[in-house]
């Protein structure tokens, strides 16, 4: 799944828990930390696999439910310790959602081929073709298919329902990007 699939399901799922819990839509500090779980898998596997050669794989140690059954109790536990659970959740949910939405949609008639890279380093990674690092990966991998379409309409939806959310992190990021660019000047 692309970036843009991974962060539509994501907030999709977040938005419905919030809403569902607390009667609200996601707050800013979460609907952060639920983009960068969203996308914190092939941050950790796509650079150490096809940039410097680490990994065997672009699905493989941030991807495995190893690497999860980690990730998942120390996010908790640090964000319980900051007294922000809410953003350690809305990570975790990101993250989780990542790993769900690579699982093909064969498994759901019984063929687990394609879900290899969760069993990662028990069980090893797929053969893939190689990669030249990022760019090419995203030049040459580029295709829109029916299911890049679908998501690609994800998004769209995703997006409307953020907007209708209120855009929670949109003004936080904003003000960042002011900040940084304040402080540049001042020191340029």
């Amino acid at each position: 799944m692309w970036p843009w699939g991974h962060l539509a399901v994501g907030y999709l799922l977040y938005t419905a828990y919030t809403h569902r819990r607390f009667d609200r839509p996601p707050l800013a500090a979460p609907a952060i930390a639920l983009a960068v779980g969203s996308q914190f898998p092939d941050l950790v596997d796509k650079p150490l696999a096809w940039t410097v050669s680490v990994l065997p794989g672009g699905r493989t140690l941030g991807h495995s439910l190893l690497f999860a059954a980690i990730l998942v109790p120390t996010v908790y536990l640090l964000a319980a310790r900051l007294e922000r659970r809410d953003v350690g959740i809305a990570f975790v949910i990101g993250h989780l959602s990542h790993l769900s939405a690579d699982i093909p949609p064969s498994a759901l008639t019984g063929d687990l081929s394609g879900t290899e890279f969760l069993l990662w380093p028990f069980v090893a990674a797929p053969e893939e073709e190689p990669v030249g690092g990022i760019l090419d990966a995203v030049l040459h991998y580029y295709a829109m298919g029916p299911y890049e379409w679908f998501q690609l309409g994800l998004f769209v939806l995703a997006a409307i329902v953020w907007y209708r959310d209120g855009a929670p992190g949109l003004e936080y990021a904003r003000r960042t990007l002011e900040y940084v660019t304040r402080e540049s000047r001042a020191q340029g």
